[in-house]
C-alpha cells in the first residue's frame, strides 16, 4: 500500500538485440551490474529482447514458459532483489502456438504476471513498411495487472498501446504505473511514439514507461529506440535517443494523487 511520501525507482534498459540469445541475456546482466548500487525497485526492458525482430526468428527463438530465458530472468530478479519486467520474448505453448509474451518477476524471482500481446502488429504502409505478426504469432487476451508493495502496476506490449479501452480496464483495476515493452519502427516511431504514450498517460492519469530496443541500422527491422518515461500530466520526463543506454526515475505517488484530485477525470467517467 502506497503511503504519503512513498517513491519507487524504475530503471529502463534500452539494449541492443544480438543474434545470440545468450549474448542478450548477458547484456541484461551487464546493465543490472551498472545500476546495482542505485536502489532501483523495478527494471523494465524492451519487446523481443532476446530475439531479432522478424517472423522468421520467432519460431527459432521461441521457448516454453520456464525455458532458458525465463530461468535467467527469474534468477537475475532474485540475485539483484528487483522486480523485473522482462520485456517480451517469443513463447511456444504445448500445442505449438507462438505468442509475444511479457513475464514479470518479483524480488524473489517468482513469476507474478504474464501478458501475451493482444493486438498483433500487422502493418502495410505503401513504400515504407510491411510486417505481419499474425503470420506467426497468436494473440493473447485480457489485461494484465500485478501487485507490489507500492501498489498495482499494469503491463502490455507495443501495439496494445493503440487501444485505449485496454488501458481503461487496467486503470479500473487500480494501476498507477503502466509498463510497455515496445519495438516501434522508424515509420511509426516519429509519427506516433510520443503522441500515444502521452495520450495514454493523460487518459489514465498514470505514469507510463515505454521501453524499446536500441536501433540497429543493419537489421531488417529497424527499431525506433527513444525509450521514454511519461508523467500523469502527460509530460515526457525523459526520452533516450536511438542508441543503447538506460535511465532511472522516481515515481512520485503524491504527485499522481494530486493530479487525479485536481482534474478528476477517472472519477467523472460515465462510460
Amino acid at each position: 500500500m502506497v503511503r504519503a511520501g512513498d517513491k519507487m525507482k524504475i530503471a529502463q534498459f534500452q539494449m541492443h538485440v544480438y543474434n545470440e540469445k545468450e549474448k542478450n541475456i548477458a547484456e541484461l546482466k551487464y546493465y543490472l551490474e551498472k545500476i546495482k548500487d542505485q536502489d532501483v525497485d523495478l527494471v523494465a526492458i524492451g519487446e523481443m529482447f532476446n530475439c531479432p525482430y522478424s517472423n522468421d526468428n520467432f519460431p527459432i527463438y521461441a521457448e516454453p514458459e520456464g525455458g532458458e530465458t525465463w530461468m535467467a530472468c527469474s534468477n537475475l530478479a532474485a540475485n539483484y532483489g528487483i522486480y523485473l519486467s522482462a520485456g517480451s520474448i517469443p513463447e511456444i505453448d504445448a500445442e505449438g502456438r507462438l505468442y509475444n509474451t511479457a513475464y514479470v518477476f518479483d524480488r524473489a524471482g517468482k513469476q507474478i504476471a504474464k501478458h501475451r500481446k493482444i493486438h498483433l502488429f500487422d502493418i502495410d504502409i505503401k513504400g515504407k513498411q510491411s510486417f505481419k505478426e499474425s503470420d506467426t504469432l497468436t494473440p493473447g487476451e485480457g489485461c494484465t495487472v500485478f501487485d507490489t508493495e507500492f501498489g498495482k502496476i499494469g503491463v502490455c506490449i507495443c501495439f496494445d498501446i493503440r487501444f485505449p479501452e485496454l488501458f481503461y480496464q487496467m486503470t479500473k483495476q487500480g494501476v498507477q504505473i503502466i509498463l510497455i515493452p515496445a519495438a516501434f519502427n522508424t515509420t511509426t516511431g516519429p509519427a506516433h511514439w510520443e503522441l500515444l504514450f502521452r495520450c495514454r498517460a493523460v487518459d489514465n492519469q498514470c505514469y507510463i514507461a515505454g521501453t524499446c530496443e536500441a536501433r540497429d541500422e543493419t537489421a531488417s527491422y529497424k527499431a525506433w529506440g527513444h525509450s521514454l518515461f511519461v508523467s500523469p500530466w502527460g509530460d515526457i520526463i525523459q526520452e533516450l535517443d536511438e542508441k543503447a543506454g538506460y535511465m532511472i526515475h522516481e515515481v512520485d505517488f503524491d504527485y499522481l494523487k494530486q493530479i487525479r484530485e485536481e482534474l478528476p477525470v477517472l472519477s467523472a467517467r460515465k462510460l
